[in-house]
């Protein structure tokens, strides 16, 4: 049988969770870099912009599937932000997600340099330049393009964070927002492999006046994103009717509020937080489209499945 060392786990649920944040935001950068240095190195030869764009949408589906089950995948300090603005996450996990995850940026970053090491080199005569037309900085951080303003950049920042919250849709955002200023929308995307440079010998034009919008207007951007979906959705979702049944494990009744209510069951679930929560779950009966829709209810939010 498969040796299971039980000694490795780690007891503390946090440090399991910091953990699950470092590798994901590890993989995600790992993909998102790697492609970067790929196309820039090349000349353009062996990938193109949209090359980027897949590699980072494909390293975010990959990070989610790797470390939901643990801490959720926020692999962003702003979707941290947004859950404990909700309620979802307990505020005192915030500070330790969101080093994880820009620890794990900055270590993807170092292995790609590594990697890629002879390429970036070859490509920049061995000068490592932010701006120019040999620049290898940009395979790691982002930086506005020269025409862009301040207030635009940051404008630009909290709209593709928002949308990134509201939709989840990484590959379509990176597509059509990232012209102004890389699509950062994530502060330890950027702040990770930001100081990696740094430390690498890119020099301190890395801490130009535009390296904190990428910082703080993503924070931002998941707040509102996150209130929109709360002010349009969540919220307008129909009040269901509340069974008599008691919140027990394994409890059921039947329901005759509405004809096409047919069953009432309790359920208990584990969230992120460790806490012992109950849910009850209304089930319908099967809508026009011959779907069976489920009305999933707690204390602090409502989710409505298809």
């Amino acid at each position: 049988s498969m040796i299971q060392p039980r000694f490795i786990r780690v007891r503390s649920a946090l440090v399991r969770e910091c953990m699950a944040e470092f590798l994901g935001t590890f993989v995600l950068l790992l993909f998102g870099c790697s492609a970067a240095a790929q196309v820039k190195t090349s000349r353009e030869t062996k990938g193109q912009f949209l090359s980027v764009n897949m590699a980072f949408s494909v390293g975010v589906m990959a990070a989610m599937y790797l470390t939901k089950g643990i801490s959720g995948a926020h692999l962003n300090p702003a979707v941290s932000l947004s859950f404990c603005v909700v309620g979802q996450v307990h505020w005192g996990r915030l500070l330790p997600y969101s080093l994880s995850q820009i620890l794990g940026a900055y270590v993807a970053s170092a292995l790609v340099y590594l990697v890629y090491y002879d390429a970036i080199m070859d490509f920049s005569g061995g000068v490592l330049t932010v701006y120019g037309p040999n620049e290898t900085a940009s395979i790691f951080a982002t930086y506005p393009t020269e025409f862009l303003s301040l207030s635009r950049s940051f404008l630009d920042q909290v709209v593709g964070t928002a949308m990134l919250l509201l939709c989840i849709l990484c590959l379509g955002i990176s597509m059509s927002m990232s012209g102004n200023c890389g699509a950062a929308i994530n502060p330890a995307r950027d702040l990770g492999p930001r100081l990696f440079s740094l430390t690498a010998g890119w020099g301190t034009e890395l801490l130009q006046l535009w390296f904190w919008v990428p910082l703080v207007a993503p924070l931002i951007g998941g707040v509102v994103g996150t209130l929109t979906y709360l002010v349009f959705i969540e919220w307008q979702l129909p009040d269901l009717p509340h069974s008599n049944a008691p919140h027990t494990v394994g409890s059921c009744s039947t329901c005759e509020r509405k004809e096409e209510l047919k069953e009432a069951q309790t359920v208990e679930t584990n969230f992120l937080n460790n806490k012992v929560v109950y849910v009850h779950i209304l089930e319908y009966g099967r809508g026009q489209n011959g779907i069976r829709q489920y009305s999933i209810r707690n204390t602090k939010s409502r989710l409505l499945l298809l």
